[in-house]
């Protein structure tokens, strides 16, 4: 009898490890949820389960999704299915248990890169790879979009990129019928419109990532007579190269708070307005990356605290503010001058600078001020920046509102950067490109 119980009990343990094995296995892979682009009287509409699904999107780069889905939204964009930092499936899973959506992006080779899209050998390598990652991941339930490619236009010569991207949508939709397939554009690119038009019909939509731009999205769609939906994968602030600059070169920086609002009036006054069309958008960047400076296009410092343009977010997708506020910029000085008038410093001469900041919720203020180096970076779309360290020793008290320093010392371009605290791990922040000399 009692051995007869330890092989029933043994039995009966296989039988539930074999359960709860399966249920991990659904929870890693799952049952596909279908997504289709369908036109509803005059407006083009993105269904997921046969409902509407109205994106509420951001760009992430890895799924540290919980402050995403706590703000309202609801579906993320990657760049790669290679992330070092992360796998994949692990995206995709964390995704899910948020009941959260992925646009998954397969990051074909660019030409900018140094890939010959007439090199036939080469295209049916990334075609057999894009194959196998679209196989793996092709049925979790997290998954909403294919973008094949990213940026794909981004000074290009050869239009055969775009057979490339049409031969792996039909492969895409042959073995996996229930996701629609994209490219993304940067710019309001007309020959790569008409590229695609004419080479990559197999596409379910065309995805634009304009920034200032955005604001002749509406006007460029009616001159190009494009009549198919679309979404805008990427936008946000204004892109450095979009910006004036200093007499030696230096981009102006908008302050967190103009960066904010011009978001708010981008989404209120040119989305808004496409919505026949337009079947989803993301915001770029949820998270932080060096790109000419640490805090252009990030809707977080690198210090992880939530800037203005996540407020205006918060209120997009939800209709209302969130309880507590980021800290408001104002304006900022350096030696009585603002970012538009280049300015000159001597060396090792004291200056003061000033940032005039307020909070909306009354709360007790901090700062931070910081110098670097000017970024000499010629890297262009979005490629891997490295940080610039701060330089030492330079601020005798850097927590004020105020500040005295003394130039640096080695002539060159520098840039001054103040971040406003409140204590709610939220900051503001601005910054002032400034040259010296000796």
């Amino acid at each position: 009898m009692k051995k007869s119980s330890c092989y029933s009990s043994f039995f009966t343990v296989l039988v539930i490890a074999a359960f709860f094995m399966g249920i991990t296995s659904c929870a890693s892979q799952g049952t596909a949820v279908k997504v289709s682009v369908v036109k509803q009287g005059d407006k083009y509409r993105l269904l997921r389960n046969g409902k509407s699904y109205v994106i509420k999107g951001a760009g992430i780069e890895v799924s540290d999704f919980e402050a995403f889905a706590l703000h309202g939204g609801n579906s993320v964009r990657n760049w790669t299915t290679q992330n070092s930092k992360e796998t994949t499936l692990s995206i995709l899973n964390k995704a899910h248990s948020l009941g959260l959506t992925v646009s998954l992006c397969l990051s074909l080779a660019k030409e900018h890169w140094g890939f010959d899209y007439n090199d036939e050998a080469a295209v049916r390598a990334q075609y057999e790879k894009m194959r196998a990652e679209v196989i793996k991941y092709k049925d979790h339930p997290a998954l909403l979009t294919w973008i094949i490619g990213n940026e794909l236009n981004f000074n290009y010569t050869n239009p055969k990129v775009y057979d490339a991207v049409n031969d792996i949508s039909k492969m895409i939709h042959e073995i996996d019928p229930n996701h629609p397939t994209t490219t993304t554009l940067a710019g309001l690119d007309k020959k790569a419109v008409k590229d695609i038009q004419q080479r990559a019909t197999d596409l379910d939509f065309i995805s634009f990532q304009v920034y200032g731009q955005l604001a002749i999205l509406p006007k460029t769609i009616k001159e190009i007579n494009y009549d198919k939906p679309f979404m805008v994968t990427e936008w946000g602030t204004i892109g450095f190269w979009e910006m004036p600059k200093t007499k030696w070169g230096a981009p102006i920086e908008l302050n967190s708070s103009d960066k904010a609002l011009n978001t708010l009036t981008g989404y209120q006054k040119k989305l808004q307005k496409l919505d026949s069309q337009l079947i989803g958008d993301y915001v770029f960047l949820w998270g932080q990356k060096q790109e000419r400076t640490p805090t252009w296009f990030g809707m977080f410092t690198e210090f992880g605290h939530e800037t203005e343009s996540v407020d205006v977010m918060h209120y997009i997708w939800n209709g209302k503010w969130p309880s507590n506020r980021v800290p408001a910029i104002e304006s900022m000085i350096l030696n009585s001058q603002q970012a538009p008038d280049s300015i000159e410093l001597q060396s090792n001469k004291y200056y003061t600078a000033q940032i005039n900041a307020s909070d909306p919720d009354g709360d007790a203020l901090t700062y931070k001020w910081e110098i670097k180096p000017e970024s000499d970076s010629k890297k262009v779309g979005g490629d891997f920046e490295e940080g610039i360290k701060s330089l030492n020793g330079i601020f005798n008290n850097a927590s004020s509102s105020s500040v005295e320093f003394a130039a640096p010392k080695a002539p060159g371009a520098y840039r001054l950067f103040v971040y406003v605290f409140d204590g709610h791990n939220n900051a503001g922040h601005a910054n002032i490109p400034f040259l010296v000399k000796n």
